[in-house]
């Protein structure tokens, strides 16, 4: 009898060692108001979770004695130690931190779940455990209705991503609240931004008008990248990956720490390379980063450097369908040296100052130099199309370069109370670029011609000045109210050549009233509902101009959302519809330097669902999936064909899938190491706006692709303090895909008889099969 009790008494006591205890509690910052969306990590076992609407948190632990860690873009991280031997409830007091860049963003230009904007956020954690060398749109694909592409096919090199149907030139990008966009043909070129996710802090995707940013108008999406944040320690890393395609990443990065309590200095340099899948589309990109930093108790000064040199051949124009079919890796370029050969180095000073517990400023200054060229050889061609520095029949390699400048002053303030966060700013920037083409060389080039004489030239100057006020306030004890109104003034000049040797005269000013108004409202502790309406109006970049194209472009933007968030289950789901007068959509053509070529398309749409979770099954698995189901309509769309205009009726929005869809599949059947299955689909797309009137070549087929990704880290007790083994195999069912291309039409007079006949040409893009990358990362 008494070992049958010893027995119980043992078991009794397992179980009660075994059982689950709960840890609850709520996170609010010194002025009692809850901070929704913070992260609470236990940090013995990696285990995590985030507050809801109201601040409150609740997970799920074992009997035993924990380090909780706390953390909230803008507030102090706080950890503390607990035993937990019975279900416990404990609170955290954040102090706001004025002196961390993150304020300074949130402040500018995003949003938390208070604001009713459809947004994504990806923070360090989620972004190293794929960074090997592929550039950022690779890296943010598995994000709701975001679909990547590449030239080289591989996610090195020339880049691309779009948002609900809208390519790079409508997402407004900036880094620490500066314009990254191209001034003038308003494309973010990531390529200028090699290993830019190593001193990436955390990034977040605003789907739609989103709120006030500085820079060109959102007609698809905002991305507001964060560098690297002040560390309080020293430290560095060497990171090193290797990969199919000759994929190289060399990375070596370092950090004083606080030197003093006050001054910290941080830095980076990589070199990536790669041979491409595409043949001989090769990339070798340099890049840098370095910060100097200053923090007291009530300010910040942060001095921000980045840049570097990119060199990538030719793989812009694709393959046509026979050749797609022939050999899907050719690259029917063979001049050796058809290359971009560009190099852009930003110069970012900030001061952010706390004046007192409810106001604080910050002022930003920017100044970016970007200057390169593009290589290219041309045979027997006519000497009026190179001002007759050739003679006519000869074959010339022409150079075509930008050098360009571009200056930027933010100043933003801020009013915070228990009720309001008040947020008013400015923000001017001041670009000049001139655009010229040389011959430096000529099988017969005409008498007293020298090397380098140019055949083309213009310059342009653009200035942009914008101002903004936005509120988010109580209105009730559920019902918040946003309000967002923002003025934008832009003037555009240019005068002389374009590379075709077509005279560009260009005197242009746009006013632009932008308001955004919007309502949250809280139905208990883990769901809330949110509307708003928004207000875009963007200005044509040159190639529009040089198109023809005079008219400015507005979007009317109606979102509406449910977002829910308990321990275990978070749900985002919203409808959105896009209404657009006189939208310029990619016509499917290309110009003469591989840019996507636009045209006014009249009235138009977009109408979407959207809807992503994250779904924790166990300790050990959780889900990620996300989908976006739409229909983008052209209205009443008209058209040149057969050399008669057609009402085509409502036809399909060019390069917009009606479906993408993603997914996570996490597994962490151990501490310290993860698997995760990524699958991507994205539905068929059409390359023009007529709807396959000419052909069917303008048909994108619609594809699935699958990634594997394993980090495991070890912590040495010498040495090192962490070593990250990561390693990616991309495309593991081994599709055969295509994801971006281009389509065009002409007119044949002499095809039937005299009469006239529309003819079509087409472009694609193909991706990689199989491939992988693998890599290691020293942190010490």
């Amino acid at each position: 009898m008494k070992k049958i009790s010893f027995f119980l008494f043992l078991f009794a006591s397992l179980l009660a060692n075994a059982q689950s205890l709960t840890l609850k509690g709520k996170v609010i910052d010194e002025n009692n108001t809850s901070l929704p969306g913070a992260t609470i990590l236990v940090k013995e076992n990696n285990k995590g979770t985030s507050t809801d609407f109201n601040g409150n948190f609740s997970i799920n632990l074992e009997k035993g004695t924990y380090t909780i860690q706390v953390s909230f873009i803008g507030y102090t991280t706080v950890s503390k130690e607990i035993t937990l031997v019975q279900n416990k409830e404990i609170n955290f007091v954040l102090n706001s931190n004025e002196n961390v860049l993150e304020e300074v963003l949130v402040s500018a230009v995003r949003v938390n779940a208070d604001v009713p904007v459809t947004f994504s956020n990806l923070s360090k954690k989620e972004i190293a455990t794929r960074n090997l060398g592929q550039d950022i749109p690779v890296l943010l694909n598995y994000l709701p209705s975001v679909v990547s592409s590449t030239d080289a096919g591989a996610g090195v090199g020339y880049t691309y991503m779009s948002v609900r149907g809208s390519n790079g030139e409508r997402i407004n990008v900036t880094v620490n609240g500066i314009p990254y966009n191209d001034a003038e043909s308003h494309g973010s070129f990531w390529v200028n931004l090699g290993d830019f996710a190593s001193s990436t802090e955390n990034l977040q995707l605003q789907r739609g008008v989103g709120t006030s940013t500085n820079g060109s108008g959102a007609f698809g999406a905002s991305l507001n990248i964060l560098t690297d944040a002040v560390a309080e320690e020293a430290g560095g890393e060497i990171s090193n990956s290797f990969g199919s395609y000759n994929t190289k990443k060399h990375t070596v990065k370092f950090t004083t720490g606080k030197i003093n309590d006050h001054i910290e200095i941080a830095g980076r340099l990589s070199k990536i390379s790669s041979d491409g899948y595409v043949d001989r589309a090769f990339s070798d990109i340099k890049s840098y980063y370095l910060q100097g930093s200053y923090t007291d108790e009530n300010t910040l000064i942060k001095a921000v450097t980045f840049g570097g040199k990119e060199v990538t051949y030719q793989a812009w124009y694709g393959l046509t369908a026979e050749e797609l079919e022939e050999d899907r890796r050719q690259n029917p370029y063979t001049y050796e040296n058809e290359v971009d050969d560009y190099g852009q180095n930003h110069y970012q000073l900030h001061w952010n100052e706390k004046l007192n517990d409810n106001w604080s400023t910050n002022l930003g200054l920017n100044y970016t130099k970007g200057s390169g060229f593009f290589e290219q050889y041309k045979a027997e061609e006519d000497a009026a199309d190179f001002n007759n520095l050739i003679v006519d029949g000869s074959d010339v390699i022409v150079r075509r370069w930008l050098d360009n400048d571009f200056y930027v002053v933010n100043f933003n303030a801020n009013y915070k109370s228990e009720k309001l966060n008040l947020i008013s700013g400015i923000s001017y920037s001041d670009y000049s670029g001139d655009h010229f083409g040389e011959v430096i060389w000529g099988s017969d080039l005409a008498e007293n011609v020298s090397i380098r004489d140019q055949y083309y030239f213009s310059d342009a100057k653009k200035t942009d000045f914008s101002i903004f006020t936005k509120a988010t306030f109580d209105i009730s004890e559920k019902l918040s109210g946003y309000a967002d109104i923002q003025g934008r003034f832009v003037g555009y000049q240019t005068q002389g050549l374009t590379s075709d040797r077509d005279a560009i005269d260009v005197d242009a000013n746009f006013n632009f009233f932008n308001p955004k108004v919007g309502l949250s409202y809280k139905i208990n502790d883990d769901n809330n509902l949110y509307t708003s309406f928004a207000v875009a109006n963007r200005e044509p970049n040159r190639n529009d101009f040089e198109g023809g194209v005079t008219t400015h472009e507005t979007l009317n933007d109606l979102e509406f959302g449910w977002r829910l968030k308990s321990e275990n289950f978070k749900l985002n789901t919203n409808v959105y519809y896009m209404n657009y007068k006189n939208q310029l959509v990619l016509t499917g053509a290309l110009d003469d330097v591989g840019a996507p070529v636009r045209a006014t398309s009249g009235d138009s749409y977009r109408l979407g669902l959207e809807i992503d979770a994250d779904i924790t099954i166990s300790n050990q698995l959780s889900i990620k999936p996300n989908a976006a189901f739409s229909s983008n309509k052209n209205r009443d769309f008209y058209s040149q064909i057969d050399g008669t205009l057609q009402n085509l009726g409502n036809t399909d929005l060019s390069f917009s899938p009606d479906i993408v869809a993603g997914n996570l599949f996490i597994y962490t059947p151990v501490q310290n190491l993860q698997f995760t299955i990524l699958s991507k689909y994205v539905g068929k797309q059409f390359m023009s706006n007529l709807g396959s009137r000419v052909s069917e070549n303008d048909v994108l087929d619609s594809f699935f692709t699958s990634d594997f990704n394993i980090v495991y880290q070890i912590n040495p007790n010498r040495i090192f303090k962490s070593i990250v083994f990561t390693a990616l195999i991309n495309n593991i069912f081994n599709t055969e895909y295509v994801d971006r291309g281009y389509y065009g039409t002409y007119d044949d007079t002499w095809s039937v008889a005299g009469e006239t006949t529309t003819l079509d040409y087409a472009g694609y893009y193909p991706q990689a099969t199989t491939n992988f990358l693998v890599g290691v990362t020293l942190k010490f």
